[in-house]
């Protein structure tokens, strides 16, 4: 099953020894199970409680059954949970199948007691039951973002990881290390590499080499990994694949397998037995119909809404950028947008008015083709503030509503900058340019020419509208931060 960032397969299987030799699972990964445990509980206890208070008020004749339901509810919800398997150790810290399965639990829940209430024609008070399971599902999902959270924090100090031994070829696995260090909250922390017989045995990318292919269990031992992740390669093929996790039945080791797709999302990719063999169906990104529409109307409705709301912050910001320096309070410029359409795109200006003709002067602090200086000395006081919080960007609301941009997408790119363009570097053009998006939700101006345009076609090939609410919901934290802005 992918994990929903398009890197990795996991391959499972029951095992067919009845002894572990491998690694136990970790405390930590117990621990966090116990508290979503004791989380899902409080929950459901606290919504069952403002259920019937709101409802009933007090326990009366009428009211005893739903007191009993209310109390029967927390152990109810926790089972049904369970069953789902919302508890699982791969459910951890990373994608949003944790949150899927939730949701999905309580409009089981739902349609269940609709169904039983139905059939035994039970009069159940639809007040309680509209409060109670909603509110139910609602304060778990915000109390497993809380855990998650935490948990991601415990991580970028290097806590609660789970030790990988990465087999490969040395390219692919030096690259999956580099993921795994920038992107920390995944937990994988590549302990040792295998590596086919007859490669050096020089380290990958810092990471020791254990051996080769033979040698992956006898790596899993001396360095207690908790998985094994194998890069595609043509050494290790179906019939290999298959022996090695057999291998690691004994050990209970996770087997995940990374496929050449790098960047597919897993809503992309589903596997269709054919002949005996599992295939691997990749869907072609949806650019076009009836989802496109859908967005479009999403980002002018929310566009227009924004619009209205900040008006009066709009008008305050305009007035102190006129009053800071001398010139406009909007700075234009062109910007190319889908299918390689220029539109002028509006911005609160942050720099001195002879910004453009000072720019000949200047170097740029990045390789490639963005133009970045850290300190930029044509930068204004306000304008630096301005653009750590992202605010010299709110007139592309404006943008968003004339249908030259969208909420999220890539970032927009000057015409210069797509005269240096490859081809695929240009796919970035199927789609409008968003005000915000994976690479705002990653770094901003720190990513590197290269890791911008990976997240850039990342979102063009696999957008969908929950992903632009993952990444709308994600921005508040980083323009509160204002790490990469400048």
């Amino acid at each position: 099953m992918s994990n929903g960032e398009g890197l990795l397969t996991v391959v499972r299987s029951e095992p067919v020894v009845a002894w572990r030799a491998g690694p136990r699972e970790p405390g930590w990964v117990r621990r966090y199970r116990v508290k979503a445990f004791g989380a899902d509980l409080a929950c459901a206890g606290a919504g069952a409680a403002t259920a019937f208070l709101a409802r009933f008020g007090e326990v009366t004749a009428y009211a005893t059954p739903y007191a009993l339901m209310s109390l029967a509810l927390p152990l109810v919800w926790v089972c049904a949970v369970a069953l789902s398997r919302a508890y699982e150790p791969r459910m951890i810290g990373v994608g949003p199948e944790e949150f899927r399965r939730v949701a999905r639990c309580g409009m089981a829940l739902t349609a269940g007691l609709a169904v039983c209430a139905y059939a035994t024609k039970t009069d159940v008070a639809r007040g309680y039951v509209v409060v109670a399971l909603p509110l139910t599902v609602a304060l778990t999902l915000i109390a497993r973002y809380g855990l998650r959270r935490a948990l991601h924090r415990r991580r970028a100090r290097g806590e609660c990881m789970r030790r990988v031994v990465a087999v490969g070829h040395r390219a692919g696995i030096a690259e999956l290390v580099e993921r795994f260090r920038k992107e920390r909250y995944h937990g994988m922390e590549v302990v040792a590499a295998c590596l086919p017989d007859d490669c050096a045995d020089e380290p990958v990318a810092g990471v020791p080499v254990a051996g080769g292919f033979a040698d992956v269990p006898l790596a899993v031992a001396q360095h207690g990994a908790h998985t094994v992740a194998v890069l595609a390669c043509p050494e290790m093929d179906g019939l290999a694949l298959r022996r090695l996790a057999w291998r690691l039945e004994r050990t209970s080791t996770e087997l995940v397998v990374a496929p050449a797709l790098m960047e597919v999302a897993g809503p992309r990719t589903t596997i269709r037995p054919a002949a005996g063999l599992p295939l691997l169906h990749v869907e072609h990104p949806e650019l076009a119909g009836a989802r496109q529409l859908v967005k479009n109307a999403f980002d002018r409705v929310v566009a227009g809404l924004l619009l209205v709301l900040l008006a009066p912050v709009l008008v305050a910001l305009a007035t102190a950028v006129r009053l800071s320096s001398p010139g406009p309070a909007l700075f234009r410029q062109t910007r190319v947008g889908k299918d390689g359409r220029p539109f002028t795109i509006l911005k609160f200006r942050t720099m001195a008015r002879d910004a453009e003709h000072r720019k000949i002067t200047l170097v740029s602090d990045r390789d490639g083709v963005l133009f970045k200086i850290r300190h930029d000395p044509r930068v204004t006081p306000l304008g630096a503030r301005l653009r750590r919080h992202s605010l010299d960007e709110l007139p592309q609301l404006i943008n968003v509503l004339l249908g030259h941009m969208s909420l999220v997408g890539p970032r927009p790119p000057l015409p210069e900058e797509v005269a240096q363009y490859g081809d695929d570097v240009r796919r970035r053009l199927l789609v409008r340019p968003g005000m915000t998006g994976l690479w705002q939700v990653s770094g901003r101006s720190d990513l590197s020419w290269e890791e911008s345009v990976r997240l850039d076609l990342r979102y063009v090939e696999n957008w969908s509208l929950m992903l632009d609410l993952q990444i709308l919901w994600k921005t508040w934290s980083a323009v509160a931060r204002g790490q990469g802005a400048y």
